[in-house]
Protein backbone atom coordinates (compact mmCIF):
# COMPACT_ATOMS: atom_id res chain seq x y z
CA UNK A 1 0.00 0.00 0.00
CA UNK A 2 2.84 2.36 0.84
CA UNK A 3 4.36 1.81 -2.63
CA UNK A 4 1.07 2.54 -4.45
CA UNK A 5 0.56 5.74 -2.48
CA UNK A 6 4.13 6.76 -3.21
CA UNK A 7 3.73 6.05 -6.93
CA UNK A 8 0.40 7.92 -7.07
CA UNK A 9 2.08 10.95 -5.54
CA UNK A 10 5.01 10.71 -7.97
CA UNK A 11 2.60 10.34 -10.93
CA UNK A 12 0.72 13.44 -9.78
CA UNK A 13 4.03 15.29 -9.44
CA UNK A 14 5.01 14.37 -13.00
CA UNK A 15 1.60 15.45 -14.29
CA UNK A 16 2.23 18.78 -12.56
CA UNK A 17 5.78 18.99 -13.94
CA UNK A 18 4.46 18.39 -17.45
CA UNK A 19 1.94 21.21 -16.93
CA UNK A 20 4.64 23.52 -15.62
CA UNK A 21 6.91 22.51 -18.50
CA UNK A 22 4.26 23.71 -20.90
CA UNK A 23 4.00 27.07 -19.19
CA UNK A 24 7.61 27.96 -18.36
CA UNK A 25 9.00 27.27 -21.84
CA UNK A 26 6.88 28.06 -24.86
CA UNK A 27 8.86 28.93 -27.98
CA UNK A 28 6.64 29.01 -31.10
CA UNK A 29 8.36 27.32 -34.06
CA UNK A 30 6.74 25.74 -37.08
CA UNK A 31 3.18 24.65 -36.43
CA UNK A 32 3.67 24.05 -32.70
CA UNK A 33 5.74 25.35 -29.81
CA UNK A 34 8.87 24.00 -28.16
CA UNK A 35 7.95 23.16 -24.57
CA UNK A 36 9.22 20.83 -21.87
CA UNK A 37 6.30 18.36 -22.22
CA UNK A 38 8.43 15.77 -24.02
CA UNK A 39 11.27 16.26 -21.52
CA UNK A 40 9.03 15.48 -18.54
CA UNK A 41 7.30 12.66 -20.41
CA UNK A 42 10.67 11.00 -21.03
CA UNK A 43 11.64 11.48 -17.40
CA UNK A 44 8.32 10.08 -16.19
CA UNK A 45 8.86 6.90 -18.21
CA UNK A 46 12.44 6.47 -17.02
CA UNK A 47 11.83 7.31 -13.36
CA UNK A 48 8.33 5.94 -12.77
CA UNK A 49 8.29 3.00 -15.16
CA UNK A 50 5.77 2.11 -17.83
CA UNK A 51 2.57 2.01 -15.80
CA UNK A 52 3.05 5.06 -13.61
CA UNK A 53 4.78 7.10 -16.29
CA UNK A 54 1.77 6.55 -18.58
CA UNK A 55 -0.62 7.33 -15.71
CA UNK A 56 1.18 10.61 -15.03
CA UNK A 57 0.71 11.69 -18.64
CA UNK A 58 -2.90 10.47 -18.72
CA UNK A 59 -3.58 12.67 -15.69
CA UNK A 60 -2.02 15.62 -17.50
CA UNK A 61 -4.11 15.08 -20.65
CA UNK A 62 -7.30 14.48 -18.63
CA UNK A 63 -6.82 17.71 -16.65
CA UNK A 64 -6.43 19.64 -19.88
CA UNK A 65 -9.50 18.03 -21.41
CA UNK A 66 -11.70 18.89 -18.43
CA UNK A 67 -10.84 22.52 -18.96
CA UNK A 68 -7.74 23.42 -17.01
CA UNK A 69 -5.54 25.65 -19.21
CA UNK A 70 -2.53 23.32 -19.07
CA UNK A 71 -1.94 22.86 -22.79
CA UNK A 72 0.06 25.30 -24.89
CA UNK A 73 -3.09 27.10 -26.05
CA UNK A 74 -5.41 26.46 -23.10
CA UNK A 75 -7.56 23.41 -22.51
CA UNK A 76 -11.07 22.00 -22.64
CA UNK A 77 -12.82 19.27 -24.63
CA UNK A 78 -12.69 21.36 -27.82
CA UNK A 79 -8.90 20.98 -27.74
CA UNK A 80 -9.32 17.66 -29.56
CA UNK A 81 -9.79 19.79 -32.71
CA UNK A 82 -6.37 21.42 -32.32
CA UNK A 83 -3.80 20.05 -34.78
CA UNK A 84 -1.40 19.45 -31.88
CA UNK A 85 -3.77 17.29 -29.82
CA UNK A 86 -2.45 14.03 -31.28
CA UNK A 87 0.94 14.84 -29.79
CA UNK A 88 -0.70 15.25 -26.37
CA UNK A 89 -2.42 11.87 -26.70
CA UNK A 90 0.90 10.35 -27.76
CA UNK A 91 2.54 11.38 -24.48
CA UNK A 92 0.74 8.50 -22.74
CA UNK A 93 2.09 5.60 -24.87
CA UNK A 94 5.40 7.46 -25.18
CA UNK A 95 5.92 7.37 -21.40
CA UNK A 96 4.75 3.75 -21.28
CA UNK A 97 7.20 2.63 -23.98
CA UNK A 98 10.13 4.48 -22.43
CA UNK A 99 9.31 2.88 -19.08
CA UNK A 100 9.13 -0.58 -20.67
CA UNK A 101 12.44 -0.15 -22.47
CA UNK A 102 14.36 1.25 -19.50
CA UNK A 103 12.84 -1.10 -16.91
CA UNK A 104 15.25 -0.74 -14.01
CA UNK A 105 18.26 -0.11 -16.26
CA UNK A 106 19.39 3.49 -16.10
CA UNK A 107 22.32 3.10 -18.50
CA UNK A 108 22.79 6.17 -20.69
CA UNK A 109 22.69 4.30 -24.00
CA UNK A 110 19.53 2.45 -23.04
CA UNK A 111 17.85 5.66 -21.93
CA UNK A 112 18.79 7.46 -25.15
CA UNK A 113 17.48 4.57 -27.27
CA UNK A 114 14.28 4.34 -25.22
CA UNK A 115 13.67 8.07 -25.58
CA UNK A 116 14.27 7.86 -29.32
CA UNK A 117 11.73 5.02 -29.51
CA UNK A 118 9.35 7.20 -27.49
CA UNK A 119 9.85 10.01 -30.00
CA UNK A 120 8.94 7.62 -32.80
CA UNK A 121 5.66 6.89 -31.02
CA UNK A 122 5.09 10.61 -30.46
CA UNK A 123 5.44 11.42 -34.14
CA UNK A 124 3.70 8.24 -35.34
CA UNK A 125 0.57 9.34 -33.49
CA UNK A 126 0.94 13.11 -33.60
CA UNK A 127 1.69 13.64 -37.28
CA UNK A 128 -1.24 11.66 -38.73
CA UNK A 129 -3.57 13.36 -36.24
CA UNK A 130 -2.20 16.76 -37.23
CA UNK A 131 -2.55 15.87 -40.91
CA UNK A 132 -6.18 14.81 -40.40
CA UNK A 133 -7.16 17.92 -38.44
CA UNK A 134 -5.42 20.29 -40.84
CA UNK A 135 -6.76 18.64 -43.99
CA UNK A 136 -10.16 17.26 -43.00
CA UNK A 137 -11.37 19.56 -40.25
CA UNK A 138 -9.60 22.80 -41.20
CA UNK A 139 -9.45 21.98 -44.95
CA UNK A 140 -5.90 23.30 -45.44
CA UNK A 141 -4.92 20.83 -48.20
CA UNK A 142 -1.37 20.23 -46.98
CA UNK A 143 0.76 17.29 -48.09
CA UNK A 144 2.00 14.87 -45.46
CA UNK A 145 5.53 16.10 -46.18
CA UNK A 146 4.47 19.68 -45.38
CA UNK A 147 2.83 18.51 -42.15
CA UNK A 148 5.98 16.53 -41.24
CA UNK A 149 8.06 19.66 -41.79
CA UNK A 150 5.91 21.91 -39.56
CA UNK A 151 5.11 19.20 -37.01
CA UNK A 152 8.36 17.29 -36.69
CA UNK A 153 11.47 18.31 -38.64
CA UNK A 154 11.90 21.70 -36.97
CA UNK A 155 11.62 20.06 -33.54
CA UNK A 156 14.13 17.22 -33.93
CA UNK A 157 17.15 19.30 -32.80
CA UNK A 158 15.24 20.37 -29.67
CA UNK A 159 14.21 16.76 -29.06
CA UNK A 160 17.85 15.67 -29.27
CA UNK A 161 18.81 18.24 -26.63
CA UNK A 162 15.97 17.10 -24.34
CA UNK A 163 16.97 13.45 -24.73
CA UNK A 164 20.60 14.28 -23.92
CA UNK A 165 19.56 16.12 -20.76
CA UNK A 166 17.23 13.30 -19.71
CA UNK A 167 20.01 10.76 -20.17
CA UNK A 168 22.40 12.79 -18.02
CA UNK A 169 19.87 13.54 -15.26
CA UNK A 170 18.23 10.11 -15.12
CA UNK A 171 20.81 8.23 -13.07
CA UNK A 172 20.97 10.70 -10.14
CA UNK A 173 17.21 11.27 -10.30
CA UNK A 174 16.54 7.52 -10.28
CA UNK A 175 18.56 7.23 -7.08
CA UNK A 176 16.67 10.16 -5.56
CA UNK A 177 13.25 8.73 -6.49
CA UNK A 178 14.15 5.34 -5.01
CA UNK A 179 15.11 6.98 -1.73
CA UNK A 180 11.92 9.05 -1.45
CA UNK A 181 9.99 7.76 1.54
CA UNK A 182 11.90 4.47 1.89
Amino acid sequence: MKTNTRMMILAACFAALTMIGTLILKIPIGGLSVTLQVFFTCLSGVLLGAKWGAISQAIYVALGLIGLPVFTMGGGPGYVFQPSFGFLLALIPMAWLIGMLTRGNSGVVRIVLACIAGEVVLYAIGLPYMYAILNVYLQKELSFAAVAKIGMLVYLPWDAVKIAIVSVLSKPLCRAVKHVNT
